[in-house]
């Protein structure tokens, strides 16, 4: 991460946007010394719908056999 001014970012605007491009760097922006911007990489995620929670679910014990519990639904 690179801390820079304000002041300084204006003048090398366009070589700190190729350095967070082709570095994956991420620049902080401050003025009076204060944090006010962060110039990050641009990362396009395609959406996906399918696999998402993929490695997400751990599943315990027998799934597809029913319970060996009984149990009223109209008590729920």
């Amino acid at each position: 991460m690179i801390q820079i001014s304000a002041g300084e970012f204006k003048a090398k605007c366009l070589k700190l946007m190729d350095l967070a491009e082709q570095e994956h760097e991420t620049i902080v922006i401050s003025k009076q010394g204060k944090f006010i911007a962060k110039l990050v990489p641009y990362e396009e995620f395609p959406p996906k719908l399918f696999g998402f929670l993929k490695g997400s679910v751990h599943i315990e014990g027998d799934i597809i056999h029913p319970l060996k519990e009984s149990w009223d639904a109209e008590e729920a």
